[in-house]
């Protein structure tokens, strides 16, 4: 994929519906001003799948990319002039690079964000892992362990339709995926890596069940933190990433694609991104 220009005044942004919550702002001004973009901005703005065609439409000149989040990253393929291997691997966009010549090309840098999180923690293989939920992270999620996990994942989901879902996931992206339904959740936590891709509270009940020596947990969300889950499984002496990892090292990936500046800040974006959320607790 070719990058934009990096030259003169830029403009990128994050899309959604909501998006009022969004840290992406602040991890890519820190990362604007550390590289000394000062002619660079990112905001942010309310998009949901009907107006996103119109969106698209009406960028200008200026433009350099987009972060997107629910529900567009799969409604923005159709719009786009080219997608990569990886975000086809699992039909979600979450990085639109805006070309000079007009072109607009799809990324997903969730995937490699998920296994470059892990890695910084020193999690380099698996021979298996554990997947709590289904949804669209669960695929992101279960593309990054193809890329680390040796052996088998199981995938903890609440039904029949979602069960068929991971399996044709992982017959698509080359895994082994084995399903389980959510009432035995508990026995996921007895893997080396359990990733959690639920909503939050949905794990809250299986907080009493981390064994006494527990390998380590990714839990996706990053408000309200830490989870009940990660709380317990950190007091038990694991290892416990976040939901910030994953936007901190996803959005270092979109900082380069986007502005052509390699590598992104990564400490100045993480520091950012804790102040801001430190600032929302209190």
């Amino acid at each position: 994929m070719t990058g934009p220009a990096t030259t003169g005044r830029r403009r990128a942004a994050v899309l959604g519906s909501p998006i009022a919550h969004s840290l992406s702002p602040v991890l890519h001004r820190a990362a604007y001003a550390e590289l000394g973009l000062g002619e660079w901005t990112y905001d942010r703005f309310e998009v949901d799948e009907a107006a996103l065609p119109a969106f698209l439409a009406e960028l200008g000149p200026g433009w350099a990319g987009l972060s997107l989040t629910m529900p567009l990253k799969r409604a923005v393929i159709p719009l786009l002039d080219d997608v990569s291997a990886t975000a086809r691997s699992v039909e979600a966009v979450n990085t639109v690079v805006l070309t000079d010549d007009g072109r607009r090309l799809g990324d997903n840098t969730d995937i490699p964000g998920i296994a470059a999180a892990l890695r910084e923690r020193g999690v380099e293989t698996v021979g298996s892992a554990a997947i709590l939920g289904a949804g669209a992270t669960a695929s992101s999620a279960l593309a990054a362990l193809a890329r680390i996990c040796t052996g088998e994942v199981t995938a903890y989901v609440r039904s029949a339709e979602r069960a068929a879902e991971m399996r044709e996931w992982g017959e698509r992206l080359g895994v082994t995926v084995r399903t389980a339904d959510w009432s035995r959740a508990t026995e996921a936590l007895a893997a080396p890596l359990v990733v959690a891709t639920t909503p939050a509270g949905a794990t809250d009940a299986l907080a009493g069940a981390v064994p006494e020596r527990p390998g380590t947990l990714f839990d996706v969300l990053y408000e309200p933190w830490p989870t009940p889950l990660a709380a317990a499984w950190a007091r038990r002496g694991g290892t416990v990433l976040g939901g910030l990892d994953l936007l901190v090292h996803q959005a270092v990936l979109q900082v380069e694609l986007m502005t052509g500046h390699a590598p992104a800040p990564l400490a100045a974006m993480r520091a950012a991104g804790e102040a801001a959320l430190a600032a929302r607790t209190h």
